[in-house]
């Protein structure tokens, strides 16, 4: 395990500021969040695991190469174990902790190996992806959007805008996940969980 504090010492972990063409707005340490209010309360989460971060890099660069004028903006990475359980804590005994790992098993994000993206155009606004960033619905889930499409709760532009950062995360390596579009796994989750410290 290794103690947020000494995460930018540490040789394995490379800082979001040094990754070229992203923006950076950690939405977990503003109110502008499902809880409403700064869980991270100082604590420098701007923050990947190397491997994590050279293949966000490389994803940036795939975006700008094939959507000239687009980027990705980072909505959280590095979530130490202690914010995770403060989230759980918020939610539990709800139905919206589908949308949390439990901190005894691990969230991904927990060993600096997820990350949550979207896109920006070309003036810095995000795109509209039909949904917004944690936002605990239906509308998020990738595994419904063709339902959704049929039914007119998601527009064909956003399933477009969705596509492209699929696409861009897809082609450095990370994998989606069925319930939220924003999120990204680098690695698989169950080696990731067995072989990488977490951070607390």
């Amino acid at each position: 395990m290794i103690p947020c504090e000494d995460v930018p010492s540490h040789p394995d972990f490379r800082s979001l500021l040094s990754i070229p063409g992203i923006s950076v707005e950690l939405r977990y340490a503003t109110p502008d969040n499902f809880v409403g209010h700064d869980v991270y309360g100082g604590l420098d989460c701007a923050w990947l695991r190397r491997e994590a971060a050279d293949a966000l890099e490389r994803a940036a660069a795939w975006l700008a190469e094939k959507r000239p004028g687009y980027s990705l903006r980072v909505l959280d990475a590095l979530r130490p174990q202690r914010v995770q359980e403060v989230l759980w804590a918020e939610l539990q005994g709800t139905p919206l902790t589908m949308y949390l790992a439990n901190p005894e098993r691990g969230s991904i994000h927990s060993f600096g190996m997820a990350v949550d993206v979207t896109v920006i155009d070309p003036e810095g606004r995000d795109v509209d992806m039909g949904s917004g960033f944690d936002e605990m619905s239906l509308n998020s889930h990738p595994d419904h959007e063709v339902e959704h499409l049929a039914l007119g709760l998601l527009q064909p532009q956003h399933l477009l805008e969705r596509g492209w950062l699929r696409a861009a995360m897809r082609h450095a390596g990370f994998q989606s996940i069925s319930t939220e579009w924003w999120h990204f796994d680098f690695g698989d989750r169950v080696a990731v969980r067995r072989d990488l410290p977490r951070v607390m």
